[in-house]
This record gives structure tokens, C-alpha cells and sequence, in this order.
């Protein structure tokens, strides 16, 4: 049992790495709370709620696999080394291409025209949405921008 609760607590270690060090892990979870959001208004289904979560899911794991590629790579390879690139552009080749799936999944789930014009004609008919939107925005933005760390790598 001890060594279940240790691999969970290394495994949130991982989330906070990417967390504190990453800012395009920033980004992607700020993306991710908005499109929850926008999927709660939408009243989704559950399978277009499995669908939905299942590609957040999707984006995140591919950024902290990008990072445990680049942590490695630099580890064993702290020169320029044309095999560490390769590595290195691989794995965010695979953030980039979950990244654009998850556009297009979020397309395909939110394109419904007549429910987008009542959520923004709805939205901005209340000035306490649109200001409170404002403020998340902001907030969003210093947490993206200022909520990581200057140093690279944990000593």
C-alpha cells in the first residue's frame, strides 16, 4: 500500500513539474478550465463529456511526456546533439498533434451556431459575466505568464 501511495505522490511531484516549469502545461490547463466551462453550458452528454475529457486528458499527457523527453535528453545529452533534437522535436510533434485533434474535437462538439448565438448574446446582456470574464482572463494570463519558475531544473 505504501509503495501505491508513494507512486501517487511521485506521480503529482510529475503534475507540479510541468505545473511550475512548463508554461505551455500552463496554457493547456488554463485552455482546459475554459473548455470545461464552455462543455457545462453546452450541456454535453456523457459520451461527448467522455469524448471531451478524454482529449484534455489526451493534450496534458502529451505536454508532460514532452517534458520527461526533454528532462532526459538533457540529462544525457547536455551538447548539441542532432539524435537529442530529433527526440526532442518528436515529442512536442506530439503535443502539436493532440493539440490540433483537440481543436477539432472542440469544433465538432461546440460548432452548434443557434447555441453560440444565445451564449454570447446571453453572456453579454450581464455585465457581472462579462466582468467576471474579464477578471478570469486576467488571472488566466498572470498564471500562464508569471506562474512558473526562472530556474530550469530542480537541483
Amino acid at each position: 500500500m505504501k509503495a501505491l501511495i508513494k507512486s501517487f505522490m511521485y506521480a503529482g511531484r510529475g503534475i507540479w513539474f510541468c505545473i511550475r516549469h512548463e508554461r505551455n502545461f500552463r496554457i493547456h490547463i488554463v485552455a482546459s478550465i475554459y473548455v470545461l466551462w464552455f462543455g457545462f453550458w453546452f450541456s454535453l452528454g456523457r459520451a461527448e463529456w467522455a469524448i471531451l475529457l478524454l482529449t484534455l486528458a489526451m493534450v496534458l499527457t502529451a505536454e508532460a511526456v514532452n517534458t520527461a523527453v526533454e528532462q532526459a535528453v538533457e540529462l544525457s545529452s547536455p551538447k548539441v546533439n542532432p539524435t537529442a533534437r530529433i527526440a526532442k522535436d518528436a515529442a512536442a510533434a506530439a503535443v502539436l498533434i493532440s493539440s490540433v485533434s483537440a481543436v477539432v474535437v472542440g469544433a465538432l462538439l461546440f460548432y452548434q451556431p443557434e447555441k453560440l448565438v444565445l451564449f454570447f448574446t446571453g453572456f453579454a446582456k450581464h455585465p457581472r459575466r462579462v466582468f467576471l470574464l474579464i477578471l478570469s482572463l486576467a488571472i488566466s494570463f498572470l498564471f500562464v505568464k508569471y506562474g512558473g519558475v526562472k530556474k530550469r531544473y530542480p537541483e
